[in-house]
């Protein structure tokens, strides 16, 4: 306080000293909003996702479904918003750290806690670490030279773009790629007696031009032998759907009758990307990029 007097006392005994300094320049900073672009694919990957519930379902049928299935349907379609909030933002699906949680050490003994970097931060995320650890153990079980080897015996790959583009001349309408799916993260098992075969051959009879087969066991129930049953059966060309995080996925694909392999952008690396198209041609395979947003495409 007597700081503050004697300043004010020596400020009122000399004016003319202070008002003699120049004066300081003032700015206005006018605070800048930043708008973000609004992902209003939102609400549609909401209502798609719930408009594979049944129409029929009343309110007793919903009351006695399981609370476990409801909740997985949920962090399903948070995971899928999140997942395209992310690619908006141009952040994409990361990859397992390959060293695991850090190692902490207390006197003797040793030990490892999860953190933020080392747990899947969405199903997708999930799936895709899954995923790689259990193409490391397939790799150790066939290395790429038994599958280059085994190539040798495999059918001769189908047109799949062809058959597209033929059921679009045909009929003027896009091509369709049906699905053959028993089971999904998110809603469980789809139909209890799944016959690929069967469904495949109504697809067939359908007008489908494609057939997207699900390779997955542990997230979709299914298994990578379906694609040598139904190649044996229908002609429509097989797109291997499948959580592609490595090349011998490829190698391997095509052994098991594929046509066609997908590529979801959200989990390679552009350059990834451009290789396995390349692995693709040279085997004679079409190779499909899924893209769930525009902004995948920045470089």
């Amino acid at each position: 306080m007597e700081g503050l007097v004697s300043m004010k006392s020596s400020a009122s005994s000399h004016p003319a000293a202070i008002g003699s300094l120049p004066r300081r320049p003032t700015f206005s900073i006018r605070r800048s909003q930043v708008t973000l672009p609004r992902v209003k694919r939102f609400s549609a990957a909401a209502a798609s996702i719930r408009a594979q519930q049944p129409d029929t379902m009343d309110a007793s049928s919903a009351a006695r479904e399981e609370p476990e299935i409801v909740l997985k349907a949920k962090e399903w379609e948070v995971g899928m918003l999140q997942n395209e909030l992310a690619e908006s933002q141009g952040i994409r699906i990361r990859r397992q750290p390959p060293t695991g949680p850090p190692l902490h050490y207390v006197g003797p003994f040793e030990f490892r806690i999860q953190n933020e970097g080392n747990t899947p931060r969405n199903i997708l995320e999930e799936i895709v670490w899954h995923k790689d650890n259990e193409v490391h153990q397939l790799k150790q079980w066939k290395p790429i030279y038994t599958l280059k080897k085994a190539m040798e015996d495999a059918l001769p790959t189908r047109d799949f773009v062809g058959a597209l583009r033929e059921a679009n001349r045909r009929t003027g309408l896009p091509g369709l790629i049906a699905e053959v799916k028993k089971a999904s993260p998110s809603r469980g098992v789809l139909r209890e007696n799944f016959d690929p075969v069967e469904v495949a051959q109504s697809y067939e009879k359908g007008g489908a031009a494609c057939l997207s087969v699900l390779t997955d066991a542990k997230y979709f129930q299914v298994t990578d032998m379906y694609t040598l049953f139904i190649i044996e059966i229908v002609q429509c060309p097989l797109l291997c759907k499948e959580f592609i995080v490595d090349a011998w996925q490829i190698y391997y694909a095509r052994t098991k009758g594929a046509d066609a392999i997908l590529l979801i952008a959200a989990i390679l690396p552009d350059l990834d990307i451009k290789y396995m198209i390349k692995i693709c041609k040279v085997l004679g395979l079409a190779a499909l990029v899924e893209v769930r947003c525009c902004f995948s495409f920045l470089p």
